[in-house]
């Protein structure tokens, strides 16, 4: 796939809205002409991809897919998130029958993942409209670095903050692979299609993107917000598990505008010397 022009990569304050929320949404950015093709190529389906193909090649058989991720601001934001020439989890095709009377249980995608430094992409494109009463994807800002296995927190339901996707055409949605979500019921007349492909990087996801503005205040206040949903006490360790991601991200490991590592991280590595029975003692530096 082609470089994306650098006016096409994701912001660091974007980037730092996606560390904080796990969720980065890009309204309409699919032209109507694509939109208005997609349900009848949704409908007879994508071509399989072999785990693991690079994006490059993963679609050569769906031209109709190839155009999506080459939108410029599709591949960008991809390149921003997880580089260049990624390679493919997985996709599929999303379709909620008109009254369809089910809702996916609250789940993240990832059974067994414990990375700090690495993340998994989902891309989810909405071809058509998408009001409250068609159901949309329901997402929990904020609940992507906090560890489950997929389906542990399918018996939750109504979280506060909790949102319901509702969008104009041509939508794309990136998500955290491990951000809390589920399709719910379509009450509406329409049947609802939605695509999604996952993507896993394939360098270190290391400043990617434009960081023209990396240590932009904004930046800080991204990385700062909190949600309704969170405990008062556990809350703050989402905030510390923010900033060990996007250290790693950004390649700065000393970034922490309000010390949430770093009031953690202290262990000093002198060694003092009874000082009661010898005044006069020098400290001695312990050899690490």
């Amino acid at each position: 796939m082609p470089h994306p022009h650098r006016k096409h990569l994701l912001t660091s304050v974007q980037m730092a809205h996606f560390v904080a929320t796990g969720a980065l949404r890009m309204d309409a950015v699919v032209p109507d002409d694509m939109n208005q093709q997609a349900i009848e190529v949704l409908k007879a389906g994508v071509p399989a991809v072999p785990y693991g193909t690079p994006l490059s090649e993963a679609f050569v058989d769906s031209d109709f897919v190839q155009r999506l991720v080459e939108l410029p601001e599709v591949a960008g934001a991809i390149h921003s998130l997880v580089g260049p020439e990624p390679t493919v989890d997985h996709h599929a095709v999303h379709i909620r029958k008109a009254h369809e009377g089910e809702a996916q249980n609250l789940h993240g995608d990832a059974i067994i993942d414990v990375r700090t430094d690495a993340f998994d992409v989902q891309l989810m494109y909405y071809p058509q409209d998408v009001t409250l009463e068609m159901g949309g994807t329901l997402s929990v800002p904020g609940s992507h670095l906090r560890r489950t296995n997929e389906s542990d927190t399918g018996r939750y339901q109504n979280l506060l903050g909790q949102t319901r996707l509702v969008c104009p055409a041509g939508t794309v949605q990136f998500l955290h692979h491990g951000i809390w979500h589920g399709g719910r019921k379509n009450d509406s007349d329409l049947d609802r299609y939605m695509f999604k492909i996952r993507f896993n990087p394939t360098v270190r996801q290391v400043r990617l993107w434009n960081t023209d503005d990396l240590y932009d205040d904004a930046v800080a206040a991204e990385l700062e917000q909190n949600f309704p949903w969170y405990e008062n006490a556990t809350g703050r360790l989402e905030k510390y598990n923010r900033i060990v991601l996007w250290r790693a991200i950004s390649g700065d490991d000393t970034y922490d505008p309000n010390y949430w590592v770093t009031r953690v991280s202290n262990r000093p590595q002198r060694v003092i010397t009874d000082r009661a029975n010898n005044p006069h003692a020098k400290v001695k530096k312990e050899m690490v």
